[in-house]
């Protein structure tokens, strides 16, 4: 029993058996009771499961305050609203993908679900990595919070680049090196087929194993800049992979009732870019003119929200009327 007890990066091991707990149970709930079978889910179920998971991580975000103390709890929201809202981005690109790839709603739910567990497992390995770094060297914090600033000027000025799915790199060795299927087999990621260059009956992917590894990589891709962003909000490995793991766990059910209307969060991207930029400076402002005290959670917490929403309620105000733009698959 006192091996539950031991702390592991800073938090005692039944914290963490805790959290693989709920989350193996609501991942278990979701594709065992929820969703057994294949179907298209609408927009109105959507919105309720992500009120579910929402509800749900604002109460484990009770639970942290409770445990580790007020200013923890600040900052696991804070952290979860961030990552919550970079998931927007996230959510575009995996309809685009998605679409290019012509997956059916009815098969893009478990789709999502395995590419979210894979997602729990690499953010695991970058979050554990980046601990690693800033305890062995502090100064680290300082590059992240440079990159954060960089990154966030950037999105200010950049213009829009549409993701290259079919043109991917890895996409492209995966088709000259292993045999793939032109056509959809339900919900399999691999079937028996005939090798069109021998001629014989082989193990081949299907488009929707494509699809499933372009979204992993693009999760890589976002993971850039959400997990620095978290870094630089606290350093405590509990909270900086919780509020990641708990936004992510929500982002297949938020996906079908955004992915028809994420063309009204065009201007959320502005917010977003000066959410990080005021992450990243936070830092240099807590170390340089508070004279190395700790910026306010509750600041954090606060503009964070605000930034957030004014970029909500502003995208829905300049796009109402759009039409939806239809990617061609």
């Amino acid at each position: 029993m006192e091996l539950f007890f031991v702390d592991w990066l800073g938090t005692p091991v039944w914290f963490w058996l805790a959290f693989l707990a709920l989350v193996l149970a609501l991942t278990a709930f979701d594709l065992g009771v929820l969703h057994k079978d294949n179907k298209e889910m609408g927009i109105g179920e959507s919105l309720k499961l992500s009120a579910m998971y929402i509800g749900i991580a604002l109460a484990f975000g009770g639970w942290i305050w409770a445990a580790k103390g007020g200013e923890a709890g600040l900052q696991y929201l804070t952290g979860f609203f961030i990552e919550k809202a970079l998931s927007i981005d996230n959510i575009f690109v995996i309809s685009l993908i998605f679409a290019t790839f012509a997956i059916p709603p009815r098969y893009q739910y478990r789709a999502l679900l395995w590419g979210i567990m894979a997602v729990i497992v690499l953010r695991g390995i970058m979050i554990a990595g980046g601990a690693a770094l800033v305890t062995q060297y502090g100064w680290l914090l300082y590059v992240f919070a440079a990159f954060l600033i960089f990154t966030g000027i950037k999105m200010l000025f950049a213009g829009e680049k549409p993701m290259d799915v079919a043109g991917n790199p890895v996409v492209k060795w995966l088709s000259h090196h292993i045999p793939i299927t032109h056509d959809l087999h339900g919900e399999k990621f691999f079937v028996r087929a005939v090798d069109a260059k021998t001629g014989r009956l082989a193990l081949a992917a299907t488009p929707l194993f494509l699809a499933l590894v372009v979204i992993n990589l693009a999760d890589l891709v976002f993971a850039v800049d959400s997990v620095p962003a978290i870094f630089a909000i606290t350093t405590d490995t509990f909270i900086v992979y919780t509020s990641n793991i708990m936004a992510i766990l929500g982002l297949r059910a938020l996906y079908f009732a955004l992915a028809a209307m994420v063309h009204r969060f065009h201007y959320l991207k502005y917010a977003l870019a000066l959410v990080l930029v005021f992450i990243g400076s936070k830092i240099f402002v807590a170390d340089f003119l508070l004279g190395g005290g700790k910026f306010p959670p509750l600041v954090s917490l606060g503009v964070t929200v605000a930034l957030i929403a004014g970029g909500v309620v502003w995208s829905l105000v300049k796009t109402r009327g759009e039409a939806v733009p239809r990617p061609e698959a």
